[in-house]
């Protein structure tokens, strides 16, 4: 067998290109849309979480037929990705008295999960108009929590799926590429965090990712049905976070170095 291409972390072989031809021959009257679900169920090529990987599936298609390798039925209808356009989170007024002291004086911290609840546009429009990275939606597996403090948002966190390749990570767990291509799934990274610009509270941040560390791989096993390590990206010798994303803090228990960023 011939490696013909290798897509999203898949190796397609000449055996298999052969395999799609007459599956496409065999399926003639069926859409894209249609084949790539087909497709997908006859090599049981799904996520984690037992979704058909049909959209993948499509853009292996698509990259196959550019390539002169397959020919694709004719596009029956055009959709337009909402992703493309979508329109910038509504800004959201809440109570901006500052707040300050030690984390003792917040009392009881609630971590709420907020994807697919009320509170997800809340949560928009706090990163949208506080971080400076602002709000981006995020791709795959995802989850995103807001710290409340007496009844008052102090602090927003989105966790998404991990980035296929980062150096430093791949060395310090020591996995091979085809483990790596397995376990990827099993970690989930912080892709914003914020503590809101009127909270100045010495070593809030630290707390609310140490509490996450606990927290986020029981939630994410209710939603994906699946456990995650989770991982925060830092810089030089201490996190990234704070005050619009940019200020920095100490290394919460239970978190071990890994690398520069």
């Amino acid at each position: 067998m011939q490696t013909v291409m290798r897509y999203r972390g898949r190796t397609i072989t000449d055996e298999e290109v052969v395999f799609i031809r007459e599956f496409i021959a065999q399926n003639s009257g069926d859409s894209r849309w249609m084949l790539s679900r087909k497709l997908c169920q006859a090599w049981d090529w799904r996520q984690p979480n037992g979704a058909l990987r049909d959209m993948v599936c499509r853009g292996l298609m698509l990259q196959l037929a550019r390539a002169g390798q397959i020919e694709l039925p004719p596009t029956r209808i055009r959709i337009v990705n909402p992703l493309v356009h979508r329109k910038k989170p509504a800004r959201v007024e809440i109570d901006q008295t500052p707040i300050e002291g030690a984390v003792s004086d917040l009392g009881f911290l609630e971590f709420r999960q907020v994807r697919r609840t009320d509170a997800e546009s809340l949560f928009n429009s706090l990163i949208e108009e506080h971080h400076y990275l602002g709000y981006c939606q995020p791709v795959g597996e995802q989850l995103k929590y807001i710290v409340f403090a007496k009844g008052r948002p102090i602090a927003c966190l989105a966790w998404s799926s991990a980035p296929r390749h980062i150096g430093d990570r791949d060395r310090f767990i020591g996995w091979t590429k085809q483990v790596r291509e397995k376990n990827l799934s099993l970690i989930a990274c912080n892709t914003r965090f914020l503590i809101l610009p009127w909270v100045q509270v010495s070593c809030l941040a630290s707390h609310i990712l140490g509490k996450m560390v606990k927290l986020l791989p029981k939630d994410w096993e209710r939603f994906y049905h699946h456990r995650v390590l989770p991982a925060s990206l830092r810089s030089g010798k201490k996190f990234v976070g704070g005050e619009a994303g940019r200020q920095t803090f100490p290394m919460p228990p239970g978190c071990s170095p890994v690398g520069r960023v």
